[in-house]
């Protein structure tokens, strides 16, 4: 029973270093992996931002609409921006470079 074993085991392991060998033999000829799950994932997650950013603003209107009736909506300050962001009469103000004479 024991040389049946040792044999079973013999020939798993010498048929296991065949595949192994024959397999690495036509791995350079595979194809390569697609990306398209991965794009599809991206602009998922693109149109997914746009669509609540969209919703998000039209919210901020109706919220203002309710409190001022009848008056313009002034810009929606950016939630996720903590940085210096200022707009004077409906345009960014334009500010000379640093190094600017």
């Amino acid at each position: 029973m024991t040389s049946y074993l040792w044999r079973k085991y013999a020939d798993y392991v010498y048929t296991k270093w065949e595949r192994t060998l024959l397999w690495d033999m036509v791995d350079p000829y595979r194809r390569p992996k697609s990306f398209t799950p991965l794009v599809t994932i991206y602009i998922a997650a693109f149109y997914t931002g746009v669509i609540g950013a969209a919703i998000t603003e039209q919210l901020y209107k109706e919220k203002y609409w309710e409190d001022h009736p009848g008056e313009m909506v002034p810009l929606m300050n950016p939630m996720f921006y903590g940085g210096p962001w200022r707009v004077y009469r409906g345009e960014v103000p334009i500010t000379t470079p640093p190094n600017a004479p």
